[in-house]
């Protein structure tokens, strides 16, 4: 941006007249929030200088920091947020504008807000008018409104005028008391101030329930009281089918029939109008018909069990079957790892294959023995004592009954 002293006037004229047109599509309320924003800034810059060692002479020398471009540029740069991207588009559109003001107008135009959101960029009204032409608002003797309301659009380029009355207000100037409300008298000679009616008055004299003198719909008015029109003993209700009609204060709703019901007067199997397929009247009530005990065959395939529901059944495989391919077929368990060769043995059963096994072995030693080989004696004699031992201990009966059973 180029915040610099203009040097010929008459081309800044010309060029903000020309960028006026760019900011048609900003709104009032961003421009307001640039306008405090940049007052805020010259109250927070109002006692500063240049910042130099020797201020007088910069003051005297250069322009006064008071109207300086310096002071103007921190002010600037800190009028919008980085987030902000409304107020910073607005404030790229319309620098020119900020320094003819800065610069030329400050004097005779110190409201920045009214000279430039107002009058240069015509997108705010001045209080109390509204409009493209910022017409007038609505006003009587206490003010816009009355004073009991807001005028649509007041202050920007938007609207139509009309007054939005408060909560119980209505009228061209909000003078009149709405429907549900009431006159209070006043002490003095000042209009009494609106109050609300009985919850079912439309109009009323008081607030208590015996003076209302019109009710609201969906009441009827009796003896000064508004009282609820049961809709559902009269032909007022509207309900479809399958559903019933239950009175409310000042009106109804309709509710869903018991699944037992084909139409109904009400909440429950007992106010069917008939039986839903898969019930049957008992008594007074429409009852679930259990067709697993009253069917000969109710689940015909092989090996099928019937489930009974409300209102009706399915068929599921029997226990220790599951369904393939349609067909409850038996539920095999999984087949398990292989058995070794020596699995099905009993204890007694090892106990004599290691006897026998401990025989063979010592038998060979002997015979080698018996034949004067001094290494196979040796061997022998070793072996027969080594295996004695460790037969005599658990680790040997362990060793030798995982060997014989594969483990």
């Amino acid at each position: 941006m180029m915040w610099g002293v203009w040097p010929f006037l008459p081309a800044l004229v010309l060029l903000s007249e020309f960028s006026v047109g760019k900011v048609q599509t900003a709104s009032c309320q961003t421009c307001r929030k640039l306008t405090e924003s940049f007052i805020k800034g010259l109250e927070r810059t109002a006692n500063k200088n240049f910042g130099g060692g020797n201020t007088a002479w910069e003051e005297e020398k250069l322009a006064k920091y008071a109207r300086s471009e310096t002071r103007l540029l921190e002010i600037v740069e800190a009028a919008c947020e980085k987030t902000d991207f409304e107020c910073n588009r607005l404030l790229e559109q319309i620098e020119d504008q900020v320094e003819t003001w800065w610069f030329h107008r400050q004097q005779e135009a110190p409201d920045l807000y009214e000279w430039l959101c107002i009058q240069e960029l015509r997108l705010c009204c001045p209080p109390g008018h509204f409009g493209p032409d910022c017409k007038e608002c609505p006003s009587g003797a206490g003010g816009v409104c009355g004073g009991l309301g807001r005028c649509e659009g007041e202050g920007t380029r938007l609207g139509d005028g009309e007054c939005v009355c408060d909560p119980g207000y209505s009228g061209h100037l909000c003078q009149t008391c709405a429907d549900g409300y009431y006159r209070e008298k006043s002490s003095n000679e000042s209009t009494g101030a609106c109050a609300a009616c009985y919850h079912s008055c439309k109009k009323c004299s008081g607030p208590q329930d015996y003076k209302c003198l019109d009710c609201k719909p969906g009441w009827i008015l009796h003896d000064n009281k508004c009282v609820d029109i049961d809709e559902c003993g009269t032909e007022l209700a509207r309900c479809p089918s399958n559903t019933y009609c239950h009175n409310t204060d000042g009106s109804y709703e309709c509710r869903g029939c018991d699944q037992a019901c084909v139409g109904c007067m009400g909440s429950g199997p007992a106010r069917c109008k008939k039986c839903s397929r898969g019930y049957r009247l008992k008594g007074a009530k429409c009852l679930d018909i259990d067709e697993c005990s009253e069917r000969a065959i109710a689940c015909p395939g092989l090996n099928e069990a019937c489930i009974n529901e409300e209102g009706s059944f399915h068929c599921d495989c029997a226990d220790g079957f599951i369904r393939r391919d349609s067909i409850c077929v038996e539920n095999q368990p999984p087949a398990g790892p292989e058995k070794g060769l020596f699995d099905d043995m009993t204890d007694d059963e090892v106990l004599v294959l290691q006897q026998m096994f401990f025989g063979v072995v010592i038998c060979a030693l002997a015979t080698l023995a018996a034949k004067g080989d001094m290494v196979f004696t040796a061997i022998f004699i070793g072996g027969v004592a080594a295996m004695a031992g460790y037969w005599l201990t658990e680790k040997g009966d362990y060793m030798l009954d995982g060997f014989l059973k594969g483990r």
